[in-house]
């Protein structure tokens, strides 16, 4: 005998209507992530341009406006052939050390670091090559939602597809964050060291590279040991790859120390947290 008018029993009915309800909101997601797609900006009008400004720049203008703070702003653009060897080598070996080999994105690491997140229950910091921090920093937020992850990826392609790799490298390391209203490489030669990009030392480059974890807060007066660890360690890879001689690798050591003190005492480094520059 029918149960219905449609001689569906109840428990079928309800299951007809949970997969519409499922099959609706899949669509509506869909339909999210396709205007989501198409509102993303693209790369190639950064083949020759540089931006004015990028999505970090405005919102440390913000925050500081916020604050009832007048935004600081300090960024000299240079090219990649205006940079210091050793310092372009540190901030690979630290930040990307597979840039010249991978399309964009890690993937390796990014399972490793989506493995973990499903462990802790949230998105940590990790697996950004320098394709998706420039992507972040010129387009997107600081804040660490998977949808913004997304966006990175999404970007971060269109980057690779449109701009060779040293164009790529050149603009993350003329808008990457290098202090307090610091952005640039340049800038930040200029703001720790007093001397032009095209002038930095192993060692210098070491620290400014070291710092990009949390730019604002490690610093290189700051007494952070994990800068000082990190600088060391930035070194030590570098010599790996004979990209310096060991007489090169003992002089920025010494170097290290003598710019940071040797061996900062153990501190409860709050810039371990921070997450200025990554994400």
């Amino acid at each position: 005998m029918a149960s219905g008018p449609t001689g569906a029993s109840p428990v079928t009915r309800r299951a007809r209507w949970r997969r519409r309800v499922v099959l609706a909101l899949g669509l509506l997601v869909f339909g999210v992530c396709v205007v989501e797609y198409v509102r993303l900006p693209e790369a190639e009008p950064l083949v020759k341009e540089n931006p004015k400004s990028t999505a970090l720049m405005d919102q440390r203008a913000e925050e500081a406006r916020e604050a009832g703070k007048k935004a600081r702003r300090r960024q000299h653009w240079v090219s990649l052939g205006a940079i210091s060897r050793h310092a372009v080598a540190a901030v690979l070996v630290s930040e990307d050390a597979g840039f010249y080999v991978h399309e964009g994105v890690d993937t390796v690491e990014v399972r490793k670091a989506m493995e973990e997140a499903w462990k802790q229950g949230k998105l940590g910091r990790g697996a950004s090559t320098i394709t998706q921090q420039l992507a972040k920093n010129l387009w997107l937020s600081t804040d660490r939602s998977l949808l913004r992850k997304a966006k990175e990826l999404v970007l971060a392609h269109r980057l690779e597809e449109a701009l060779p790799k040293k164009r790529i490298l050149a603009l993350y390391l003329n808008v990457v964050e290098w202090g307090s209203g610091v952005y640039g490489i340049e800038a930040g030669a200029r703001e720790h060291f007093g001397v032009s990009a095209s002038q930095l030392t192993p060692a210098q480059g070491a620290i400014l590279a070291a710092m990009l974890p949390a730019p604002r807060k490690r610093s290189p007066s700051s007494g952070s040991r994990a800068l000082w660890k990190r600088a060391h360690w930035i070194v030590d890879q570098l010599a790996s790859v004979g990209r310096l001689s060991g007489a090169e690798a003992d002089t920025a050591r010494a170097d290290i120390d003598r710019l940071l003190g040797r061996a900062p005492a153990e501190t409860t480094d709050a810039a371990d947290d921070d997450t200025d520059g990554e994400g």
